[in-house]
């Protein structure tokens, strides 16, 4: 998009942010600021589209949730919930309570991640429950598992590891995750395509049954940032798939990959063409 980022992003949510402005609050210039940079953003153009962080109260202990943004800036409303049909109504209803509270319209509800084969069960049931509340269902996305796959890449810069090999690419994704803490023979059974294999650098038994497996796993993982020995290493090095280097243990490791925040990033091709497609 053809302006400054600046004007995109105006209010920058830095660790001391909150408590600065609960020391000194300065309402009045941070609404200035929002509706200056979107009057920049929207220049010319036909529509804005204004992405909310969170449910309708995030922001609200500096007095910027994103219903009172909404009502700052004249925007309309379009809440997107998790699919399903009890918890999405608890919570939409939840969001509108505040939505109302600011004078702000909702214009309906998005029901997004619903499980394939429930997308016509659950749009027919949320539309009747959301319907009881004056809400409409604008529509239901289906949940495709490979948008909430990390990649090698993402998995690299959350635990600022080390690339030790020299890889093609770094964009393939985790669909599994197995930490190497069994007999080489046992651990093998688990080296599948997509695969990612997290084991302290000096078990080089399970790391010699990877290297021979000769499986596409997604990516090797050496934790407590320990290298294995010169042959090891070579074989690792030799591999097409991403190896790493981990300063933490495989447990935290492990940890750090489960509770990985996965976003789409400009790089990754197949799922921008999935998301347009669906």
């Amino acid at each position: 998009l053809n302006c400054p980022l600046v004007d995109m992003s105006p209010i920058a949510v830095e660790p001391d942010f909150t408590r600065k402005y609960l020391q000194a609050a300065n309402n009045e210039t941070l609404v200035k600021k929002i509706q200056k940079a979107f009057d920049r953003v929207a220049w010319e153009k036909d529509f804005v589209l204004c992405e909310g962080s969170g449910h309708a109260g995030v922001g609200s202990v500096f007095d910027l949730s994103n219903a009172q943004v909404a009502k700052h800036l004249g925007c309309k409303v379009i809440i997107v919930a998790r699919g399903g049909i009890g918890k999405p109504i608890d919570e939409v209803a939840l969001n509108q309570a505040l939505f109302d509270k600011e004078g702000v319209e909702i214009i309906g509800v998005i029901l997004n991640q619903v499980l394939d084969d429930k997308v016509d069960y659950v749009a027919d049931f949320a539309r009747r429950g959301l319907k009881r509340k004056g809400l409409e269902l604008l529509g239901v996305i289906p949940h495709q598992i490979i948008l909430s796959q990390p990649t090698m890449d993402l998995v690299r810069e959350e635990l600022d590891a080390e690339v030790v090999n020299d890889p093609p690419t770094l964009h393939a994704a985790v669909e599994d995750v197995v930490v190497g803490a069994m007999r080489a023979q046992n651990a093998q059974h688990y080296f599948k395509p997509g695969v990612l294999l997290i084991t302290p650098g000096d078990r080089e038994d399970i790391l010699a049954a990877a290297c021979a497996s000769g499986h596409a796993m997604a990516g090797i993982v050496l934790t407590g940032g320990l290298k294995p020995g010169s042959a090891s290493l070579r074989a690792l090095r030799a591999l097409r798939l991403p190896v790493l280097l981990a300063r933490d243990d495989s447990y935290v490791v492990a940890s750090k990959v489960h509770d990985l925040t996965v976003k789409t990033r400009p790089s990754d091709a197949e799922k921008i063409s999935l998301i347009r497609d669906i």
